[in-house]
Order: structure tokens, then C-alpha cells, then sequence
């Protein structure tokens, strides 16, 4: 086989990484698009789209914490494989499928999601046991940005393609990502085969439980629940929103990119920025509190401000902003998983993202049942997602800590 060592280990891994994270959330936002093509082949209501919708999110709220501690003796390497091949194989077939069962195309977004689940943690996991922590929030702010730049591509590329063929696409680019990836890193066995404890005896100095006991943990839980409520709104429903409620064409849906554009631009500003402070003199738990703040109460303003108009420019251009503030958490308490838990940050971050997954599940039928009964009004929708991003800002500030609390 073909060995790829053109360049150092570490920049081939944070790369991989990243571009597995664009296909990853590449094939996320393929259905909140798709699903209008759908919807018109196969008349669907607004509840099935919802339930369709949040599929994925069963998925991946049940394999995160999978991906942490059961598949553990198996290494970073082989499980970031696995999860890659599992949620390429469900996103090729789930157009075999779609035309015939609602509830075959249910199984293979919870498939998609369940692959999608084993693979982000595992990702956080080996950049945050091999990048130095003063590059750490630079390798997690280009990590986050190129989940950003695939949902920018898939939003700029499926409105205009059959709705089958944006399945095949990134389907089979996470095939190719598989052989790059196993080209690449095949010389790394011994070097990088990283379980997801690095320590088998510290493992056993701490229980499940103490994943749950700390409140500075608590803070960064309940702030990615935030983080994710706004993202999951913004990413099921924004297509249908702007094409039902604000009159966009079907040629118009490409705008949806434009969120995800800001996104990732400012996940490696942020990134950057964080790096720069802590480089100045600022102590760790000032710049996460800052990155978070920005990253949950900058959307709630502009989120509130996006549902207030009627314009669909306007209404774009508000939407970009509050998701480009929203990346700032990337360097704000995506970081502090590694401040509080450096030996276990793959376990806390599994966790953390098995609680923000809960949005997922919750946003798809909700949002269908607040905008039906308001008789078609969203801003029950977005001042729900202010109030919690609010919330979840102020324990943040009170409760965080930069310090190992396991």
C-alpha cells in the first residue's frame, strides 16, 4: 500500500481529522435540504419531516458514550474507520430506501447517526491526547471550521442536484476518506494507536459517576446543550423556514450556506484569538469564559433579532451572524474539556455530546408542534432557543473552571 509521509505526524492528523469532520457534517445537512424535494415527490406532513428529521439524533445520542468506553480497546484509529465506513454506507442507501418505508428511511438515519456518534468523539479524543495545549484551541478551532466548510458545501451544492445524487456523492466520499486514511496513517501503528484511555490505571481511578459530580463539568455540559439547540434549529429547519415563511425560491435555499461560511471563518478566527490571549498573559478560565459567552449570548441576540424580520436577505444576514458567534465556542467550552479532564476528555466530551444530542431529538417534533400551534408562527421557536442559550451563558460564567478536576 501506498504510505503518504510527506508531511510531520501531528499536521496529518489534525488534517484527517478535520476533513473527516467535513463529511461528517456534510451528510447531516443533506436532508433538512433534501427533504423539500421529498416532501413535494412524497407528500409528507410537517410532523413526519420532523420525526425524519430527528432520526439521526437517536442515533447519535445512543453511541457516544459507545464510542468512549466500549469500543475503547480497539484504538482512535480502528474505531475512527469504522464509524466513517457505518455512516457512509447508511447515507448511500437511504435513497434505496426512502421512496419505499418511512420507517426504513428512519432506520438508516439512526444508522447515520450512530456512525456519526462513534466518530466525533474519537476525532476530539486523539487531537486532544497529541496536540500541545498552547495550539490546542487553534487544532479544535480548524476541526469545528471544517465541519463548518462541509455543511457550507453540501448547502451550496445539493439545492441544485437531484435529491438521490447528493446521497451517492458524499456517500462515497467517505469511502475515499477511508483509503486516504488508511494510506496515510498506516505507518503510525505503534506511534498513534491511541485507546481512548491513555491509561490504564488512571482509568480506573474514577467512576462513571464522577463524570457527573463535578459542576465545573456541569457547566460545559449544559453550554454544548445550548450551543446544539441553536445549531439543530438552525440546521433542520433553516431551509423549510426561509422556503415556507419567508418566500424564498427554491433557487434561494443555497443561501442556507451562507450560516455555515461565517461558521467556519470564525472558528479559526476564534481559535486564533483564544491562542493569542493566553499567549498575552490572559489565564486559561478568562478566554474560555469570554469564547463561550460570545458563542451562546452573541446568537441569542441575533437569533431573536433573525425571527423579527421579514426579508430574506435581512433575514440571512442575521441568521450568519448569530451561527459565525456561535463558533466561538469551539475555543470557549469545546476547549475546556481538555482543562478540566486531561486524561478523559474523550469520556467527558462523549458525554457532553450525548446530552446536546437530546436537542436533536427534541427540536425536529417541537419545532413542528410550537409552529402548529401558533398557527404557523415561528418565534416561539427562536425565543425557546434565546431563553436556554441565556441560561446556560450564566451558569457557564459562575460554575467553569480551567483547572483538572479529574
Amino acid at each position: 500500500m501506498i504510505r503518504i509521509q510527506f508531511f510531520p505526524k501531528s499536521f496529518r492528523l489534525v488534517l484527517l481529522c478535520s476533513v473527516a469532520n467535513f463529511i461528517n457534517a456534510a451528510d447531516r445537512v443533506i436532508m433538512p435540504i433534501a427533504i423539500i424535494q421529498m416532501t413535494d415527490e412524497f407528500n409528507w406532513s410537517l410532523h413526519t419531516q420532523g420525526w425524519i428529521l430527528s432520526a439521526f439524533s437517536v442515533g447519535y445520542l445512543t453511541s457516544q458514550l459507545a464510542g468512549a468506553f466500549m469500543f475503547g480497546g480497539y484504538g482512535g484509529k480502528t474505531l475512527l474507520i469504522f464509524s466513517v465506513l457505518l455512516w457512509s454506507f447508511s447515507t448511500i442507501l437511504t435513497p434505496l430506501v426512502a421512496s419505499s418505508s418511512i420507517a426504513g428511511l428512519v432506520f438508516f438515519r439512526i444508522v447515520l447517526g450512530i456512525g456519526e456518534g462513534l466518530g466525533l468523539p474519537t476525532m476530539y479524543h486523539l487531537l486532544a491526547v497529541s496536540v500541545p495545549e498552547e495550539e490546542r484551541s487553534r487544532a479544535f478551532g480548524y476541526l469545528v471550521a471544517a465541519g463548518s466548510v462541509g455543511q457550507t458545501f453540501a448547502s451550496v451544492l445539493c439545492p441544485h442536484l437531484y435529491w438521490p445524487t447528493s446521497f451517492y456523492i458524499f456517500g462515497l466520499m467517505g469511502f475515499a476518506w477511508v483509503v486516504l486514511w488508511m494510506c496515510s496513517m498506516a505507518n503510525l501503528q505503534t506511534n498513534l494507536h491511541i485507546p481512548l484511555f491513555r491509561d490504564q490505571q488512571k482509568q480506573q481511578t474514577y467512576s462513571g459517576w464522577a463524570l457527573l459530580s463535578h459542576w465545573a463539568l456541569w457547566s460545559i455540559y449544559l453550554a454544548h446543550f445550548a450551543m446544539n439547540w441553536t445549531s439543530y434549529i438552525v440546521m433542520q429547519w433553516l431551509p423549510t423556514y426561509l422556503l415556507r415563511s419567508l418566500g424564498a425560491g427554491k433557487e434561494n435555499i443555497s443561501f442556507t450556506a451562507v450560516p455555515y461560511i461565517f461558521n467556519s471563518i470564525l472558528a479559526i478566527v476564534a481559535g486564533h484569538f483564544a491562542d493569542k490571549l493566553v499567549s498575552k498573559g490572559w489565564s486559561l478560565l478568562k478566554v474560555r469564559r469570554l469564547m463561550t459567552n460570545i458563542g451562546l449570548v452573541g446568537p441569542a441576540f441575533f437569533l431573536m433579532a433573525f425571527c423579527a424580520v421579514n426579508n430574506l436577505a435581512a433575514a440571512v444576514v442575521l441568521v450568519s451572524i448569530s451561527m459565525g458567534l456561535c463558533a466561538f465556542n469551539s475555543a470557549g467550552h469545546l476547549s475546556n474539556h481538555a482543562d478540566v479532564a486531561p486524561e478523559h476528555a474523550g469520556a467527558t466530551f462523549a458525554l457532553s455530546n450525548t446530552l446536546a444530542t437530546i436537542p436533536g431529538i427534541l427540536c425536529g417534533p417541537l419545532t413542528a408542534e410550537l409552529v402548529t400551534a401558533s398557527r404557523g408562527r415561528w418565534l416561539p421557536v427562536y425565543v425557546l432557543a434565546a431563553v436556554i442559550n441565556f441560561t446556560s451563558a450564566i451558569i457557564y460564567q459562575s460554575q467553569s473552571f480551567a483547572s483538572p478536576v479529574l
